[in-house]
């Protein structure tokens, strides 16, 4: 008997980026030194860490401001395991993993207790305070931060110099991670326990769901993924300073990169970075002799302007789109049935 797997054109799409996207590297010139090459590690990096935001505020309903704290958690990891204790990244990674998803449970159990804009309120203060702590700890560098010293290129030290292909394949490898636990968990209970409690915290509890554990455990994997994104940025940079990593500002980009492709949705963190990154990094490239902030004036109006045509964001415009054409389509074969 030959069992028929049911691929939806969601699995269709996911299966043909990933070949897309692996075969990138193989096409001489694209990626390698490139400015391309640093601009698509990036819409992947930031499209991984605004999926990892979006498991707990788009898919849980929990909108927090405090991700950077998690995202620095991971990428101070990396650096004093390189920095401090001269050894690999590979040791700091999971380690600051692991520190973020305790510090988030630690910090998330009595915030949870607030409900709406209060509990985002209060994780606004929390990147605050661990700013604040970060800039005076001597341990991890204070305000000036952690420099990486001169590391030999290679897998072992996840280090380039001279091409930003080994940066791209890890990139590739962390979305490839990230996008699968989000799509193993959209089919899965946990992601109909997140509905639930999204759409109606004290109904889901009267099904017998458990909300406090659902929505700890999924800041718990959401810190963890962010972390993650936050070690590879450290190595990618070579260097980490609270400022960098550890702010409002940082925290902003998760918010804003799921907002503008579509919270809640698979694709909506992919489709905000697509857009967003790009232009983030060609207008500092380009118009930097116009003043610091350009892009910042840049993103502002394309989200205002999307926003006000579909608050559900880009992915909300395609399904508008898609709509539309449909109903054309329609409309002409049933006037060429006449």
């Amino acid at each position: 008997m030959v069992m028929q797997m049911n691929i939806t054109k969601k699995d269709k799409l996911w299966y043909a980026f990933i070949i897309a996207a692996i075969a990138l590297p193989c096409i001489p010139g694209v990626i390698g030194g490139s400015f391309f090459g640093h601009v698509a590690t990036m819409v992947l990096l930031y499209a991984s860490m605004a999926q990892s935001w979006n498991i707990i505020s788009g898919y849980g309903g929990q909108v927090s401001f405090g991700h950077s704290v998690f995202f620095g958690i991971g990428a101070y990891g990396a650096a004093l395991s390189v920095v401090t204790f001269e050894s690999l990244p590979w040791f700091g990674a999971p380690l600051g993993m692991l520190a973020a998803a305790a510090v988030s449970i630690i910090i998330s159990y009595p915030c949870f207790k607030l409900k709406g804009h209060y509990f985002a309120i209060a994780t606004f203060a929390i990147v605050e305070i661990f700013n604040r702590l970060f800039m005076i700890w001597d341990a991890v560098g204070g305000a000036l931060g952690l420099d990486y010293p001169i590391l030999p290129d290679g897998w072992v030290n996840f280090s380039w110099s001279t091409t930003k292909t080994g940066y791209y394949i890890g990139a590739l490898a962390i979305f490839l991670l990230v996008f699968g636990i989000v799509r193993h968990i959209e089919r899965n209970r946990m992601g109909y326990y997140l509905l639930a409690v999204r759409e109606g915290q004290e109904t889901a509890e009267s099904l017998g769901v458990n909300s406090t554990v659902v929505k700890l455990g999924a800041m718990a994997l959401s810190a963890a993924l962010a972390a993650l994104c936050g070690a590879f940025f450290a190595q990618y940079n070579y260097r980490v300073d609270p400022p960098m990593v550890m702010s409002l500002d940082m925290s902003m980009k998760f918010v804003l990169i799921t907002i503008l492709g579509g919270l809640g949705t698979f694709w909506g963190p992919f489709l905000g970075a697509l857009v967003l990154i790009p232009l983030q990094e060609y207008t500092r490239a380009y118009l930097s002799h116009l003043g610091p902030g350009v892009d910042l004036i840049i993103f502002g109006l394309i989200i205002i302007i999307v926003m006000v045509k579909e608050p559900r964001g880009i992915m909300g415009l395609l399904g508008y789109i898609s709509r539309k054409l449909n109903k054309s389509q329609e409309e002409a074969e049933k006037g060429g049935n006449r």
